[in-house]
């Protein structure tokens, strides 16, 4: 699956950084969401589905190595398993070869209208699974 991830770059500014000079860890969470956004702008930019959204239901974070002022990160997004209307994507963070940061969020597929659950089918997967 790795073989059809989506790169998005970013530059640590002064603002990323907690009292102890490195990328807070709650500023991940926050670039997992823009690169998840990024993404899924990318995936659709010909076919458009505003009749969903997503929304976060888990997330899980790995911390390897510290991030600081001026680094440029390298992150790497690639969808893992779709199934009923939960879809996993999954992120590696990386400062040159160096694994920083490993996450999975898990997203709920719902309606935009109604806010209610949607199940995935084809014309997403096929969204998602670009061939």
């Amino acid at each position: 699956m790795m073989e059809q991830f989506f790169e998005y770059k970013i530059k640590v500014t002064t603002a990323d950084l907690d009292d102890l000079n490195h990328v807070n860890n709650v500023v991940y969470v926050k670039w997992m969401d823009k690169v998840a956004f990024e993404h899924w702008a990318f995936l659709t930019s010909e076919k458009k589905l505003p009749q969903y959204i997503w929304v976060v239901l888990k997330h899980e974070i790995e911390y390897f190595k510290q991030a600081v002022l001026g680094d440029e990160i390298t992150v790497k997004t690639w969808v893992g398993n779709t199934r009923g209307f939960k879809s996993e994507r999954l992120m590696e963070f990386y400062k040159d070869d160096a694994l920083l940061v490993k996450a999975k969020t898990v997203w709920g597929m719902l309606v935009a209208d109604t806010y209610k659950p949607a199940r995935i089918r084809e014309d997403v997967l096929e969204v998602l699974y670009p061939e």
